[in-house]
């Protein structure tokens, strides 16, 4: 069965293809310390977002969805960048139905669900891109839409668009119950990475901690290392 779960999927899920490796350990912690973050809160439904393009939000919550799921846990990953859509290729799904089908009322969530061949993870695509991305994810629709989730799923992980580029972040980090923003140690200008943090902050969202990205350990290793702490 682990072969063929491999073979689907088309981009590198490290902690599906290598549970092993110091990466995928990183991932655990992650989890780990979500989990910790949570045991006076309920944070059910939690979105990864980064700064800037190109820092790796896509694949930190690709697979942290895969090692919640390994918990057992019953989690959904919903892909709410409806920019500049990956999770569908990520996890080699279609595309045609997905969030933005949702939201405009043309198909009920259980419609748009897809199964993974990983057990206890589900998957909603975003679907068509719309040209109006912030007004739909700002919309009484999607809010509704996040009540439904959570009321179906142990986690629900929303992978969305960068805080700096667009409003989207902002928009959903005021409805969900929490947020981790990922960084890349080599690339993010410190000033911008504390902008975004300040972006967040203004919408009153719960930021969870920060995932430092690409961030040299011993030797030519480079991985994702879970930085920060739940801010007070």
């Amino acid at each position: 069965m682990k072969s063929k779960i491999i073979e689907k999927v088309k981009r590198s899920l490290i902690s599906l293809t290598n549970p092993k490796s110091p990466i995928s350990e990183s991932y655990r912690t992650l989890r780990t310390n979500i989990e910790f973050a949570g045991v006076d809160t309920d944070l059910r439904a939690i979105m990864v977002t980064s700064t800037g393009p190109s820092e790796g939000k896509s694949t930190t919550v690709a697979n942290l969805a895969v090692v919640t799921a390994q918990t057992e846990k019953r989690t959904l990953l919903v892909d709410a960048d409806l920019r500049k859509p990956t999770v569908h290729h990520t996890f080699d799904l279609t595309n045609r139905l997905g969030l933005t089908t949702v939201l405009a009322g043309q198909e009920s969530m259980a419609n748009v669900v897809q199964k993974t061949l990983i057990p206890n993870l589900d998957i909603i695509t975003a679907g068509p891109i719309p040209p109006n991305p912030a007004e739909l994810l700002n919309s009484k629709a999607m809010t509704r839409f996040i009540q439904e989730v959570s009321e179906q799923y142990d986690q629900v992980l929303f992978d969305t668009p960068p805080v700096i580029a667009v409003a989207d972040a902002q928009i959903l980090a005021s409805k969900l119950d929490g947020v981790i923003l990922v960084v890349d140690s080599g690339t993010t200008n410190k000033d911008v990475a504390l902008k975004a943090k300040t972006q967040l902050q203004n919408v009153k969202a719960n930021i969870l901690g920060v995932v430092l990205n690409n961030k040299k350990m011993q030797g030519d290793s480079y991985y994702y290392y879970y930085y920060g702490a739940r801010k007070k």
